[in-house]
């Protein structure tokens, strides 16, 4: 245990391309907090490991960004983790900025980079509880399974807004969480188009996925 922490390493298949090798925590049960960093922005011991793991929604996420088109559009991911939308669309060649706000999601995401010859993309630590003014504006934001709890919708769709440019596309994946429709009502009060797709797949390992695509636009 080197860092206080233990890792594994994975190959994470993503349509389109060929796997990513994804450094990542050993498990759930990662606690790693000796300065208390991590508690003074919100991050307990039990939620601590959550970026560093390989979420469903997070692939899900990856393989639906390799339907868009990325060139000459500035890409914001946000409550990124371990970021592999982001490094999916960095292959691409895409101008992506990732933002989370744990303390280790910068130094994950520079190894596995790196693990990946992959060039170092923009990151900035920080959540969707207040605008970064720092951030600029982006034409295709993304995210997965950030609508995790009830103070989420409001929050999130402001500051999806905050940073959203004039002509935009928002695609957020949910594990059917519950807090889609408020989200959605939030979304349509700052004049956004709204379309819900059901996913439905089953990984190589046999373990099933469903949620929601939810695609936004003005």
């Amino acid at each position: 245990m080197l860092f206080g922490y233990e890792v594994k390493f994975q190959n994470i298949a993503v349509s389109g391309g060929s796997a990513l090798r994804i450094r990542s925590l050993l498990d759930r049960a990662q606690f790693y907090d000796p300065d208390g960093e991590a508690a003074a922005l919100g991050i307990c011991d039990t939620t601590w490991s959550m970026f560093g793991q390989v979420w469903p929604s997070s692939l899900v996420l990856a393989d639906a960004v390799q339907a868009y088109d990325l060139v000459g559009k500035r890409i914001l991911e946000i409550g990124c983790g371990l970021a592999i939308p982001s490094m999916v669309a960095c292959r691409r060649g895409a101008n992506v900025t990732a933002i989370d706000q744990h303390p280790l999601a910068a130094e994950f995401l520079r190894e596995n980079l790196v693990l990946n010859a992959l060039p170092a993309l923009p990151f900035r630590r920080g959540n969707w509880s207040a605008p970064d003014a720092a951030l600029g504006k982006f034409d295709l934001i993304i995210a997965s399974d950030v609508l995790y709890d009830r103070q989420q919708p409001k929050t999130l769709a402001a500051f999806i807004n905050d940073h959203a440019a004039d002509s935009v596309e928002i695609l957020v994946i949910d594990p059917n969480r519950g807090h889609q429709a408020k989200f959605a009502g939030h979304m349509k009060t700052f004049g956004y188009a709204y379309k819900e797709t059901r996913v439905a797949c089953k990984w190589s390992s046999g373990e099933t996925y469903k949620g929601r695509m939810l695609t936004y636009s003005r």
